[in-house]
This record gives structure tokens, sequence and C-alpha cells, in this order.
């Protein structure tokens, strides 16, 4: 989301860091440049230039001027009041007597369905015990598409048609989990595609019926400043508590997300960083900080890695790996293990250094290929894959012939094999055990 804004910034940071000693000028030169990057990502300007004076007030001191690493501290200050601006983390309040109502609210097509569903999940995985609330009565599909993820993600939806009011019907809902010892309650309201005065007195009356713990606002990243304007909105309504930010990992200038916690000093709580049910990331605004400004994000691709990666199965692969006995049927695992961590140019992206090479690598590309070397392993047999070297020209034939690919596909995905078993090889055998050793740990 926040390609463009990370480019220009990136690019104002490396022309301070080549100058060496500072100036004042120097510096107000950067934070015009900075003024521009952020007003062109779509920030409100009041959140631009209440952010620039503040940097400014402290990069100008004669302790960062004459420091022996002047541009370094610069981007310290940035970094630390982006961090400032994006707001404390907050997570979900769920102390109290249970179950705890969370209410979602937003427009009509900013993702509030899908957004229930992984709330749902993502609490499920914690092991919480939801139960989702198909309380859109305006939009039948609504229900539908509600009753449909609950079965994919084993969630039970309580739907009652379009038929009774959604208050009634969110009463009813709270108190079935109740009776059912659900401890999260998840309410999926209507939405229009504006704001108007009846469905902000059916979101009131919800509220006065089950009052949820939590009243979070589902906002498109896409809208740009509309979003927070619409935020605003809201909260005046409906008095919200945290704020939902869906379609991150789309290609909007990230405005929406710097602007909306500073103007309603509404925490954000989530992002939806993809379409399917499991792409929900908590908020933690030092980490996004770190990626606007090209620092990557260690610390969720970690967590992803380890959501994602059986421990045993990891235990089984490092023992390969040290003995350089890892086979194509390893490899593939190991494919769809990564695949499930999510496009390889967003794991890119949260390595430090490597943000650059992950705008040269095509997600529809890179998903391709994987799927074409999936394809060659998967026309395999047993013994193929595990023992590469008994595939002869005719196998190759047959191989390529069932994976829809060439024999020259299959000769590139074996040579690269080889040279992988080749460097594992040396790894093991003692001169680079040190750094397999480093690598493991």
């Amino acid at each position: 989301m926040f390609e463009s804004l990370s480019d220009k910034l990136q690019s104002v940071f490396e022309n301070l860091s080549r100058k060496g000693a500072l100036t004042e000028a120097d510096v107000n030169v950067a934070l015009r440049e900075v003024r521009l990057a952020l007003l062109e990502a779509d920030v409100n300007f009041k959140v631009v230039k209440e952010f620039v004076d503040r940097v400014r007030q402290r990069a100008v001191g004669s302790d960062v001027l004459q420091s022996l690493t002047p541009a370094q501290q610069v981007i310290k200050i940035v970094n630390e009041e982006l961090v400032a601006t994006l707001g404390e983390p907050s997570k979900l309040n769920l102390g109290g007597v249970a179950p705890h109502v969370l209410m979602l609210v937003g427009l009509q097509g900013s993702g509030k369905t899908t957004m229930a569903a992984k709330l749902a999940l993502s609490l499920r995985k914690s092991g919480q015990r939801p139960l989702l609330v198909a309380a859109d009565t305006r939009r039948p599909a609504a229900i539908t598409q509600l009753e449909v993820l609950g079965r994919q993600i084993d969630v039970p939806v309580h739907a009652e048609g379009t038929a009774p009011t959604p208050p009634d019907i969110c009463a009813r809902a709270v108190q079935r989990a109740k009776e059912g010892a659900y401890n999260i309650v998840i309410l999926d309201t209507s939405g229009r595609l504006h704001i108007d005065d009846e469905l902000m007195r059916e979101l009131e009356q919800i509220k006065a019926k089950v009052k949820p713990a939590e009243v979070l606002l589902v906002a498109d990243a896409m809208t740009g400043q509309d979003a927070v304007q619409v935020a605003e909105q809201f909260h005046q309504r409906v008095g919200l508590t945290g704020l939902i930010l869906t379609k991150v990992d789309g290609d909007a200038r990230g405005g929406a997300a710097l602007s909306i916690r500073a103007v309603t000093g509404v925490p954000i709580k989530f992002l939806g960083v993809g379409e399917k049910t499991n792409a929900l990331e908590p908020f933690h605004p030092d980490r996004l900080a770190s990626r606007i400004l090209g620092m990557g994000d260690m610390l969720t691709l970690i967590e992803k890695a380890e959501a994602t990666f059986d421990q045993e199965q990891a235990r089984k692969m490092e023992r390969k790996l040290r003995t350089a006995s890892f086979t194509l049927e390893d490899f593939q695992d190991q494919l769809q293990q990564v695949k499930r961590m999510g496009p390889i140019s967003q794991l890119l992206e949260m390595i430090p250094g490597l943000g650059a090479v992950s705008k040269q690598i095509s997600p529809e590309t890179t998903d391709r290929q994987m799927k074409r070397i999936e394809a060659m392993i998967g026309s395999m047999t047993r013994e193929e894959r595990r023992h590469p070297g008994v595939i002869n020209a005719s196998r190759k034939r047959r191989i390529a012939k069932g994976s829809g690919t060439s024999v020259q596909e299959i000769n590139q995905l074996l040579r690269q094999f080889q040279e992988m078993q080749r460097m594992m090889k040396q790894v093991a055998s003692g001169k680079g055990r040190g750094l397999l050793n480093n690598l493991l740990r």
C-alpha cells in the first residue's frame, strides 16, 4: 500500500545520508520533500503539518546537527514521529463477563462481512469460541455469504433471514451465545453506499440493545480521505472504539492509515492484508512505520512463519539440511508452506534491504512459476522425487507431458535442485558448518 510513499521517503533519506554534516537548511529541504510525499500519499493536510512541525522541532537541535551521524538521527526522529502519529497498539477489549459483543460497522463494500469471518477465524485460533451474526438484512446476499464463510472456517452463524429487525436479531444472538457457551459474538451489521440517518438510528438501536464491548469501523483503505470523513461521522453517532483497515495489500496510497488515527483519536486494531480468511494482521504502529521507511518488518515475518510451519516438520527439515538428505519431496512441502504465508513479494517487503527486490517481482508471475514447479514435482513418481538421479530422457518427457510443461523446464528444475544439494553438502561437510549452525539457530 505504501510503495510510492516509501520510495519517496527513502529517496529523501538517501540524499541526506550522502551529505555527511547537515545544516538547518538541509533539514528544511528534506522536510519539504517529506511534506510533499505525505500530501501526495493522501495524508490529511493537518496531520502532515503537525507531523512535519514535530520533526523539525526535534531535528534542528544542536544534538542532532552536531552528532556523528546526523542523517541517521533525522531518520530515527521521523520513524518515532510516524509511530506516534499511527498511535499506540490496541488489543480487543475482552475483559468482564462473557459473551463479549464485537459490533462491526461501515459502508457497503468496505469488506465488513469478509472481515467478520477473518476476525472469527483469528479468535478461534487463539482459543476463543466465536458466534457470527448475520444482521445485514438489507442485503440478502450478505447473509448467504456469511453462512458460506462460517462453514469454511468452522464457526457457527446466527441468521434469521431478512424479516426480523437487526436489533432483535442481535439481541437473540447474544442470548443464544449465553446458552451455547460462546464467549464472543461478532455482529455483521448493515451498510450503505453513503451515510444516512436511518442507518445510524439502526446502529444506535443495536448498540443500546446488546451493549457491545467493541464498536469497530471497517474502513476501506483504498478510499483515502473519504475513509477519514466516514470514521469521524460514525464516531460521532455510535462511538467507535477501534478501526479495521481493509485492502491494505492493494495499491492505495496509504494516507488513510496515517490520517485516520490522528484525526479521530480512535485506535487502529487490525489490518486486512488479503482476500483469504487468514489474511488479518494485528496493528503494530512500529512495524508499519518500519515498512513505510523501507526498514522491513522481521517480527511479522517470524510470526507468520511460526503460525504456518509445523514445528515437528521443521525439526525433521533441520536434520535433513544438516545431513544434506533434502529431496524434491521435501522441496515440494516447503513450497506449500511458503505459499500459506502469503505472496512472495509481501514476504520480501518484510526483510530489511529487500523492499526494492519485491517491487521487481510480479505476484502473478511468482504464483504461476510456483504452480508450474509443483505440477512438475507432482507428476513425478515417489522414487523420482526421492532419487532425482533416476530421471532419464523418457521419464523427463513423461513428466513434462503430465505437468503441461516442457523437457527444458524439467532440466532447469533438476539443475537448480542439484545445485541446491551441492551447496548443502558443502555446508554439511565442515567448511560451511558454522554458517549452517547460525542459520538454524
